[in-house]
């Protein structure tokens, strides 16, 4: 259960899942594995897998309110919004104070149109939670859906004074002022939804919207290679970026655009015909005629069609064909009461049609949505990953031993110990040992390889009355169960190590990483334990000191303690030891990173940027991020 939930910590879903069974094969009347495997499988997007799991869970346990709420979540990704008001009913019933439970439960009423009943909760989460401002929010939003943007605006304005950060707000009030036309202000609005919650799609296409109508083309095809980029099968994004394209005489990439709309809607005949004029202005005159044929059939008097399919047959010098639409247009032209074709002028330039509305005439019109859906962002801790909840300023974790070598898209750094290598030749045949500080994540077939290696290790074990020849088997063990997220077990591998060889190197350097590991899942668990890690602290300090006073050129081992020192927010000891590292191996790219930030921490802004950019230049590129959000935190 241990490991298993320690895996689940670090994003290892895989392997704790194998874990989870293991437990469950010995007990399956225990509702605890049950739940943290229905919560691996909520983070692997298995959301039906998770529901039975969680369901098993809450028939083995009714009284866990967390339990109602995962599965609340799990139903809600598979639109099964009853059975998840339900669940928030069980979740409020045996917790009353679950403020995102009532928010929850309110936003599934919405999704469900049932706004009579969302208004009575959200009016309960208010009285309840008066600086709440989601609940502000989605009542606004709820009165926008009634087409009451006067109740909407005034909701708003009391949302965003208690948290004028609220992007959900900005996004709300956004809609009303398209709804109006009123562009220059949805652009405002838009601008600071996106700086508050930059990968919202739905914002960028509706800002491009605005800023099309201001004449910013520019920005407007800025904001639809955004989406793209963010959503590469965002419809409108495609579509409209395609007209612009045309608009602006990109044609190529434009046809582009319109092969990729095509492709998700073969029966477009708006952005077939689109394609048809693309075609024909590059010269693709046949393909043209296959894309004007496929309008006309569609729409037989549609005058611009066959004239523009007519110029392509004349230009191929099939004649007769062309002189058959010319007086197909000659007929319809005499045949008033088949309708009148108003021309396209530069007043039409600007108006829009809904993606559902079909007409030839409109074949040139931006399309928006047939209805704004705002995107919902249910309230819960299980929302996103563990690690999403950090600042993004943590740093690169420890150097340590591994099966798996150290590897990277960007650069070539090989990680070498001289002692790690001595370890390796003195047994050629067994499988080599690595050192590596990548964030390992087992897929089945590894995590199964790797606990099957665990078993014959501990058989090997069991065979062995040599000291001197269990040491390199228990050491493998423990490196192996270190791979598998079992770093109780591997701690306790490492200590036998050193009962045997207390001046081993390795078994030194990795039980502190091991230890590290552990408190740090430990204190993500019980947060109140921080006597108890502190002296596990202390202990993985004398490790590392004890490594170092033996191999006192390894910068892996100084890296790993001016990580410690980081952790306990000593900045100016960590800065000094990953100096050290860095001036023994100046390829070190963690290092320069983890003092950048270290730097930064300490106040030496310059010195930790110039730091971070080394690292970027070595291959670490998520530092370019991180400068980024340093540099946006300083000029604010």
């Amino acid at each position: 259960m241990i490991s298993g939930r320690s895996a689940l910590y670090y994003e290892d879903y895989v392997l704790s899942i194998q874990y989870f069974n293991q437990v469950l094969t010995a007990k399956p009347y225990l509702y605890e594995p049950w739940f943290y495997r229905g919560l691996a499988k909520f983070y692997l997007d298995d959301f039906s897998g998770a529901e039975v799991d969680v369901t098993k869970a809450v028939e083995l346990n009714p009284y866990i309110y967390n339990m109602y709420e995962l599965r609340g979540l799990c139903r809600i990704r598979q639109k099964k919004f009853s059975l998840a008001i339900g669940d928030y009913d069980s979740s409020i019933r045996l917790n009353p104070q679950n403020q995102a439970a009532w928010y929850n439960r309110a936003l599934c009423r919405v999704e469900q149109k049932d706004y009579a009943h969302a208004q009575l909760e959200l009016d309960t989460i208010v009285s309840k939670w008066k600086s709440f401002a989601g609940a502000y929010s989605l009542k606004a939003q709820i009165y926008l859906a009634e087409k009451d943007t006067m109740q909407a605006d005034l909701w708003l304005d009391r949302g965003l004074e208690i948290d004028p950060f609220d992007a959900d707000a900005w996004t709300t009030r956004a809609m009303i002022s398209l709804s109006r036309s009123q562009w220059k202000n949805a652009d405002e609005f838009l601008s600071k939804a996106i700086h508050l919650k930059p990968k919202n799609v739905g914002n960028y296409v509706n800002r491009a919207l605005a800023r099309y109508n201001l004449n910013n083309l520019r920005g407007t095809m800025a904001d639809y290679d955004t989406a793209i980029d963010l959503d590469p099968d965002n419809f409108l994004a495609h579509y409209n970026r395609g007209l612009l394209r045309m608009q602006l005489g990109d044609d190529n990439r434009a046809i582009d655009d319109f092969n990729y709309v095509i492709k998700m809607e073969p029966q477009n005949i708006l952005a077939i015909y689109n394609r048809a004029i693309l075609l024909d202005k590059t010269g693709n005159l046949r393909a043209a005629i296959r894309d004007y044929t496929r309008m006309i059939e569609q729409f037989p008097n549609f005058w611009n069609g066959l004239a523009r399919r007519a110029s392509c047959y004349r230009r191929l010098g099939m004649t007769a064909k062309a002189e058959l639409d010319e007086f197909r247009i000659f007929k319809a032209q005499m045949n008033k009461h088949l309708g009148i074709q108003p021309r396209w002028s530069s007043s039409k330039r600007r108006q829009m049609r809904r993606r559902s509305e079909i007409d030839p005439d409109k074949y040139s019109e931006m399309i928006v949505a047939d209805e704004q859906i705002p995107e919902h962002e249910y309230k819960s801790d299980y929302r996103g990953r563990v690690q999403n909840h950090a600042s993004g300023m943590e740093p690169m974790q420890m150097y340590n031993l591994s099966y798996i070598q150290y590897s990277s898209d960007v650069h070539a750094y090989h990680a070498f110990s001289q002692n790690v290598e001595a370890f390796n030749l003195a047994d050629s045949k067994a499988p080599r040992i690595f050192v590596n500080c990548d964030k390992i994540v087992l897929d089945e077939h590894a995590s199964r390889s790797m606990l099957s290696r665990i078993d014959s290790l501990s058989v090997m074990v069991g065979k062995s009355n040599d000291e001197r020849r269990l040491f390199p088997i228990l050491l493998r063990r423990a490196v192996a169960e270190s791979v598998a997220q079992d770093y109780e077990a591997a701690v306790s591998d490492l200590t036998a190590c050193i009962g045997i060889d207390s001046t081993s190197v390795l078994a030194l350097w990795q039980r502190a990483y091991c230890q590290t590991m552990l408190n740090e899942f430990a204190c993500s668990n019980t947060p109140l334990s921080a006597k108890g890690s502190l002296s596990k602290t202390i202990g993985i300090m004398a490790d590392i000191d004890r490594a170092l006073a033996l191999d006192t050129d390894n910068q892996y081992l100084y890296y790993n303690r001016a990580n410690v020192h980081f952790a306990n927010k000593d900045y100016t000891l960590a800065i000094d030891d990953y100096t050290r590292a860095i001036n023994i191996d100046g390829n070190l790219a963690e290092a320069y990173y983890n003092r950048g930030l270290a730097r930064i921490q300490n106040g030496l802004r310059g010195e930790g940027i110039s730091d971070l950019s080394k690292a970027g230049e070595l291959g670490l590129y998520r530092a370019y991020s991180v400068i980024k959000h340093v540099s946006a935190a300083f000029s604010r």
